[in-house]
């Protein structure tokens, strides 16, 4: 088989700002993505600061936008999870269904996945009351009572979102201070009569054999517990890094995220990262377009040096 000179990993907004880049430079591009093309921007109700929207985009509106880029470009596509990278820079090989895709350039684009609390139930809850994704599983509680755990803006958002959809939002956050912006703070402050705020404060136990009943509340500074009736539960709490299928000798930071320079260049030549899989301190939709630019630059420079 002959190798394509970039296998991009994921498709979200960094994978496909980076497979149109390198496909408009003349590069043979192979896009792998397991789920549908869009990433956690799918997610999302709304955005309302990625530039060139002032009234805000649907997510998955700009998903569809950024992937009608690829639409008419020399982007093949796979629709799988690749379960493995191994070889050097010029001669990669990607693992996916027992099969091996040949590359001469690696860009990792795969993001980061919901973190959990990591208390008992949670698993065995998920789906029957317990979600990561208020978009997608919202609907399923209209006129009912839900809590929001989280302190960043993935947090309060989703908060806001239900807030329109549920009879009751609880959000729970374990410091007493958010991490959050104060423009979602504002609103939900605004919003008093529906979505209650519970500072300082920590899930210690799930109620529920089927689905989810209720849950215990604990004061980390009192140490007062409550128990609250609940029909769901939405989990922020932040993100664990999708990149276990790299080799070791790709660098990662304590978290597991991967460690680049600012050319989105990783540890080993020929491999690059970009978007939410990054070491970085921003995660955002517009931070991960610029990085897919930014690494299929990289990656062009690279080739022409290898090509050399």
């Amino acid at each position: 088989m002959t190798p394509y000179d970039a296998l991009v990993i994921g498709a979200g907004p960094a994978g496909i700002t980076a497979a149109m880049y390198l496909a408009r430079s003349g590069h043979s591009v192979r896009v792998f993505e397991k789920l549908t093309p869009g990433g956690q921007i799918l997610l999302t109700d709304t955005l309302e600061n990625y530039p060139g929207f002032p009234g805000g985009i649907k997510g998955y509106e700009l998903a569809d936008t950024l992937n009608a880029h690829l639409e008419g470009l020399a982007v093949d596509r796979i629709p799988c999870a690749v379960e493995a990278v191994s070889g050097s820079a010029g001669q990669f090989l990607l693992r996916v269904d027992g099969r091996d895709y040949p590359g001469k350039t690696v860009l990792v684009c795969t993001g980061a996945n919901h973190k959990k609390l990591g208390i008992d139930g949670e698993t065995r809850l998920l789906g029957h009351g317990v979600s990561y994704c208020a978009i997608c599983d919202g609907n399923f509680f209209r006129g009912q009572s839900v809590a929001v755990v989280g302190g960043g803006n993935s947090a309060l958002e989703e908060a806001l979102y239900l807030a329109n959809i549920a009879a009751k939002v609880t959000l729970i956050h374990r410091r007493e201070e958010f991490r959050g912006h104060e423009i979602y703070l504002n609103r939900l402050e605004k919003m008093s009569d529906k979505v209650d705020v519970q500072r300082s404060s920590i899930i210690t136990q799930l109620c529920g054999d089927d689905h989810l009943t209720g849950l215990t509340l604990k004061n980390v500074q009192s140490n007062a517990e409550k128990y609250l009736a609940m029909d769901g539960l939405f989990i922020y709490v932040g993100s664990v890094p999708a990149a276990q299928f790299l080799p070791d000798t790709v660098e990662r930071d304590a978290q597991g995220f991967i460690v680049t320079d600012t050319e989105m260049r990783t540890s080993v030549p020929g491999i690059f990262a970009a978007g939410d899989i990054r070491s970085k301190h921003c995660r955002q939709a517009i931070t991960a377009t610029g990085d897919g630019a930014t690494a299929a630059q990289a990656a062009f420079l690279f080739l022409e040096q290898i090509h050399a």
